[in-house]
């Protein structure tokens, strides 16, 4: 159990990192900084949280076979 926790704050860091490549700046309304700054920080959250039950099911299933 130890090791998703690991697996989750690595996913965190590549999907935050992975997010800052994207301009916003087109998307969302002018002087809105700290709500895009905050979508980012969510939508990091989610996908690292899909990210790591994706491997972490994939690494059991394939225990399994």
């Amino acid at each position: 159990m130890n090791y998703k926790l690991f697996l989750y704050v690595f996913n965190i860091m590549l999907s935050l990192y992975a997010l800052s490549g994207i301009n916003f700046n087109n998307i969302i309304k002018t002087n809105k900084i700290v709500e895009v700054r905050l979508l980012v920080l969510i939508m990091g959250f989610i996908l690292a949280y899909l990210l790591t039950n994706f491997i972490f099911d994939f690494l059991n299933v394939s225990a399994i076979i």
